[in-house]
């Protein structure tokens, strides 16, 4: 935490007609709300925009801008500059607006993020050129197509690569956010900010934006959506590929060929991260904490060395930080069966 003295961290949030509010909404509030619980004045926020003064938002709630970019600029280049998402967007990217500021301005950002559709005006700008980046599901395949420079990935709630910041739609810019004040204030002032706006869990740039069970009924149909919804049911029964087969009526290769056509995996995999996501969950919510050698057992995902392995390559962290940072009742490691509080 920084002393009194410390100056405030710039966080400007550029806004634009026809902007999602809640992109604006949700993270100045985790800042603002930041500034509160410190009791000191730990980020001095801005909303800028083309010209000071009114814009209307995409759902008709009208925001007032207090900087334009020269105004900006004469306070000097903010700590964080993040991008707004909404509908106009598309405008701003056709008619340029932003471009040559954007550029000018972001070599002097220590942050430059996009929320949601936000990343388009970042790629436009050329500004995601070879990073790795996300935007909502909607759009992914769209700013894909529109920007083949940016590597995309279209799962994810936020991605930090290289000083470059992109969520997901809506809340994922509140979990950007609070990701941002734990880096500079650390998981003890992030987690009172997540309290305080009712955060149940702080989710990690990592976790999908679909759980599997919502992905499985948009991609299939017939017998293939009857199997998944047993796998669903019960992850850590004894599903072998010739019994799901089976199931299904099929050969275990045709199988195979079905899960790769409708949801571009293997039926192992598939199953792994259903066991996977049901460890996760387990591993929040039991008190008293499991042992990873019991949780692995539970969710037949091996010894505990390799749920430790398949967990660090899903989640980006080890079961215990995880459990550490995101459990909603216990913050005891799962090495051991430590008491709840």
């Amino acid at each position: 935490m920084p002393s009194p003295s410390s100056p405030a961290r710039r966080v400007a949030l550029l806004a634009y007609p026809d902007c999602q509010v809640l992109d604006i909404a949700g993270p100045w509030q985790v800042f603002a709300s930041a500034n509160a619980l410190a009791g000191q004045p730990l980020y001095a926020l801005n909303l800028v925009a083309r010209s000071p003064g009114n814009l209307i938002t995409n759902g008709g709630l009208v925001m007032q801008a207090d900087l334009d970019w020269q105004g900006l600029a004469s306070l000097g280049a903010p700590d964080t500059l993040l991008i707004a998402g909404g509908s106009g967007v598309f405008d701003e990217c056709r008619a340029g607006h932003h471009l040559e500021e954007l550029g000018e301005m972001a070599p002097r950002v220590r942050r430059l993020g996009a929320i949601c559709t936000g990343a388009f005006l970042l790629a436009r700008a050329g500004l995601l050129d070879a990073h790795r980046a996300t935007t909502h599901w909607r759009h992914a395949e769209a700013l894909a197509r529109a920007h083949p420079q940016v590597l995309v990935e279209p799962d994810a709630l936020y991605i930090e690569d290289r000083g470059r910041y992109t969520s997901a739609g809506v809340t994922a810019g509140i979990d950007l956010a609070l990701s941002l004040v734990e880096a500079d204030q650390g998981a003890g002032l992030a987690g009172r900010v997540a309290r305080e706006l009712v955060m149940f869990l702080h989710r990690p740039g990592g976790q999908a934006q679909f759980s599997e069970a919502l992905l499985h009924q948009q991609r299939t149909t017939g017998p293939l959506r009857d199997l998944l919804d047993r796998l669903h049911a019960d992850p850590a029964a004894d599903h072998d590929l010739d019994g799901m087969a089976a199931q299904v009526s099929v050969t275990p290769r045709h199988l195979s060929r079905l899960f790769r056509r409708h949801l571009d995996t293997t039926p192992g995999a598939y199953l792994t991260r259903l066991r996977l996501e049901g460890a996760r969950m387990q591993l929040l919510d039991a008190c008293p904490a499991p042992s990873l050698e019991r949780l692995a057992a539970r969710w037949r995902l091996g010894r505990a060395e390799q749920l430790r392995r398949l967990f660090h390559r899903r989640y980006g962290v080890s079961p215990s930080v995880y459990r550490q940072r995101f459990g909603a009742r216990s913050h005891t490691s799962p090495t051991e069966e430590a008491p709840c509080p």
